[in-house]
């Protein structure tokens, strides 16, 4: 990767030379005809009024400067020199007794000449095939009556220059190429040493993320100084993935040893007391198959409520919501326990008020007013108070018992898997239903899935008590 990054950069920059290399040297070829051009409208303007001062003593002033420029054309480093004469009806014609045609410099054509404007007494330049050229007429009008082809005509006679300009490759393209090599092999310089600071940090991440994939959970990107803030912010991402993974991997042992031990205990229990019944050791036969029943379904339910969990983490569920009276749905959940409670010795009371109707599936919704009531009947001193009312983020439904409460440091994980079955030989009350632990971790994927929230709050006063509240969008009732 660095070296492709630094063979990019070099070929980048020789890439940029050259197109401002042609660039640079056009323009300089422009310019250089445009001055060579003007150069030769003033020689050759020289020239053309030198000549028609001594016209008076030349019989053919023509000649004379034709002569004149023969003469002086090498040290004038001129490519083309020739005296033409334009007639009145743009026709050139060559400086000879008989007139014949002109024979122009090389490159030029009589269109490059306009002889209609040489006739006016309009001096005439330009470029033409890499060379400038300068055609001037005499600067004293000068006509001369010539024959030709037996006719007499008045005419003009002018002046043609052509120079080719220095030529800016010549002049500029050795320091030009001296200077590519030395922006070049700086460029190289450069580029490896970006390429180095760039891919550094790279290459230590991606080495970090093979030990992770690995296995090794304890690798950690070094936090290198004056490294780039988007080169920093992904070894900043690597460590922080290495360390969601750690705390997933540490969540997961201690989910399945959790598992592990409720499905240990009921399994003990049973296999202790069919193995008294098989032996003949237990008097009371249909106590010991009471409880063998008792733990079965305990089983049962663990078994059920993982299989829950794991189809709402895959979200292999499906929903259909509606608009539900959350007043109505904690009521006949209520109703539901209300047994349960008065075995137990709790008052189980559902507050009274106005429909509240919110979107929610009505099964999801009952079974999460289900797992709600029946944590708290595990955790209440005397009582659960259920209820539910509509507010300005949403319909509320809550659920509070009057038990112990819930520590300060353990309030952000009650929802976390297992969690109640972690904190049940202190929390819950003797002789209260051993659950799975799962219940309201099943409630915040159920309440999260459905677009609402949960949350706990715990103490409600100096004696303790918890209150679960969960929060799902309003609906309009429908329509019947």
């Amino acid at each position: 990767m660095r070296r492709r990054l630094t063979v990019a950069m070099v070929v980048m920059v020789l890439v940029t030379l050259v197109l401002s290399g042609v660039v640079s040297l056009f323009l300089a070829q422009r310019t250089a005809l445009n001055q060579t051009r003007r150069e030769l409208v003033q020689e050759a303007t020289a020239l053309a009024a030198e000549v028609q001062q001594e016209s008076s003593t030349q019989r053919n002033p023509a000649l004379a400067l034709r002569r004149l420029l023969a003469a002086l054309k090498p040290a004038m480093r001129l490519d083309g020199a020739v005296v033409v004469v334009v007639g009145a009806a743009g026709r050139l014609y060559g400086v000879a007794p008989v007139a014949p045609d002109p024979v122009l410099p090389s490159g030029l054509t009589t269109r490059d000449l306009r002889p209609l404007e040489l006739y006016g007494m309009h001096p005439v330049s330009g470029r033409s095939g890499g060379f400038a050229a300068a055609v001037v007429y005499a600067a004293v009008p000068y006509r001369a009556d010539i024959q030709v082809l037996g006719e007499s005509r008045q005419e003009v006679q002018a002046v043609v220059l052509t120079r080719k300009p220095p030529s800016a490759l010549a002049t500029a393209g050795p320091w030009f190429a001296l200077s590519a090599l030395v922006i070049l092999a700086a460029s190289g310089v450069v580029a490896r040493r970006l390429g180095q600071q760039f891919t550094a940090p790279v290459l230590a991440a991606q080495e970090v993320a093979g030990r992770i994939a690995a296995g090794d959970l304890d690798a950690r990107v070094p936090d290198t100084a004056g490294t780039d803030p988007e080169l920093a912010a992904l070894g900043s991402s690597v460590n922080s993935m290495a360390e969601g993974l750690a705390r997933a991997k540490a969540a997961e042992r201690h989910f399945l040893q959790s598992v592990s031990h409720d499905l240990r205990t009921p399994l003990t229990s049973i296999r202790g007391f069919a193995e008294a019944i098989e032996d003949g050791a237990t008097g009371d036969v249909v106590a010991a198959a009471g409880v063998i029943a008792s733990e079965a379904r305990r089983l049962e339910r663990l078994v059920g409520d993982l299989l829950a969990l794991a189809t709402l983490e895959a979200r292999r569920f499906t929903l259909q919501p509606e608009p539900v009276d959350l007043v109505a749905a904690v009521a006949r959940g209520a109703a539901g326990f209300e047994p349960a409670a008065t075995e137990l010795g709790l008052t189980l009371v559902a507050e009274p008020g106005p429909p509240a109707f919110a979107l929610a599936d009505p099964d999801r919704l009952a079974q999460v007013v289900a797992n709600l009531i029946e944590n708290a009947l595990r955790y209440a001193g005397s009582g659960v108070h259920v209820g539910a009312a509509a507010g300005p983020g949403g319909v509320s439904l809550w659920v509070s018992d009057d038990g112990p409460g819930i520590s300060a440091a353990d309030l952000p994980k009650v929802f976390d898997r297992l969690y109640g079955a972690r904190r049940q030989p202190d929390g819950a009350r003797p002789g209260r239903p051993i659950g799975s632990g799962l219940g309201l971790t099943i409630v915040s994927e159920l309440v999260g899935a459905m677009g609402g929230s949960v949350r706990a709050e715990s103490p409600l006063s100096e004696a303790g008590g918890t209150r679960m509240v969960v929060v799902l969008p309003a609906a309009l009732p429908r329509q019947t």
